[in-house]
């Protein structure tokens, strides 16, 4: 599995809602920013400010390829739990895809919260809800439940999207905006659906039959060619101010 090429596929879907954010949370002044969990460095490649970038994640390997994706980021091996930065050390801290990994998103919250400056911004630019996911035709449903249980058993929960929200309120950081995303990816698109299955099979191939998942995987291909195929994870962002 190429995860780079799966966060950059990420990275498109948000596209648009960071470039709209950042400028609203004034990414052009931006001194210092902070990506908390920054995987490849899909994301922070793209900033085009004169910030100081500042890159954390827990995975070694994903910290090289940032360096190599994102060349001039200061990488810092730590957990998004305890940050190792001072109070009020940047201007904009944010993450994507990130809070529905972590075993405490509010502690994580409050972390990002301690390290923004009074009057900057915290955003999470990206949490799904996989409770929610729509799959059409019926015989296709089974996918969503397949996944579902696939991310708790790597850690994730699942359904954290849908209390984004929620959990800024609890770190008592003021919400300026939070909603549903509007994903720019051409799900229809084959490059999109083979990365989409590429992800399913390395997520289902410990506990679905190779078989049941290749049936499902015709299904999907079928569905989409006649034109009934729907499928879609409800996916959420928020930005406050600190």
């Amino acid at each position: 599995m190429d995860w780079h090429a799966r966060y950059l596929q990420q990275a498109r879907w948000t596209r648009d809602l960071r470039a709209y954010l950042f400028e609203r949370a004034g990414w052009r002044e931006a001194r210092r920013a902070l990506e908390v969990g920054c995987g490849t460095g899909a994301i922070l490649r793209e900033w085009a400010g004169p910030a100081s970038l500042h890159a954390l994640d827990l995975e070694p390997a994903s910290l090289a390829q940032c360096g190599l994706y994102a060349p001039g980021t200061h990488r810092v091996r730590a957990d998004g739990l305890v940050l190792p930065y001072p109070t009020a050390a940047f201007d904009i801290t944010f993450c994507h895809f990130f809070l529905l990994w972590v075993r405490d998103p509010l502690q994580a919250l409050l972390e990002m919260k301690r390290v923004t400056r009074p009057g900057g911004s915290v955003l999470a630019l990206a949490e799904p809800d996989y409770t929610a996911r729509v799959d059409e035709p019926p015989e296709l449903r089974p996918l969503g439940r397949w996944q579902a249980e696939s991310l708790r058993r790597q850690g994730a929960d699942v359904g954290f999207g849908a209390r984004l929200a929620e959990t800024f309120f609890q770190a008592g950081i003021p919400l300026i905006e939070t909603g549903p995303i509007q994903s720019q990816g051409n799900e229809s698109a084959p490059g999109e659906r083979e990365m989409e299955w590429a992800v399913l099979e390395a997520d289902l191939a410990d506990f679905v039959p190779s078989e049941d998942i290749q049936i499902m995987k015709r299904l999907d291909g079928q569905a989409w060619s006649n034109g009934t195929r729907v499928l879609h994870v409800p996916t959420y962002f928020a930005w406050g101010r600190v």
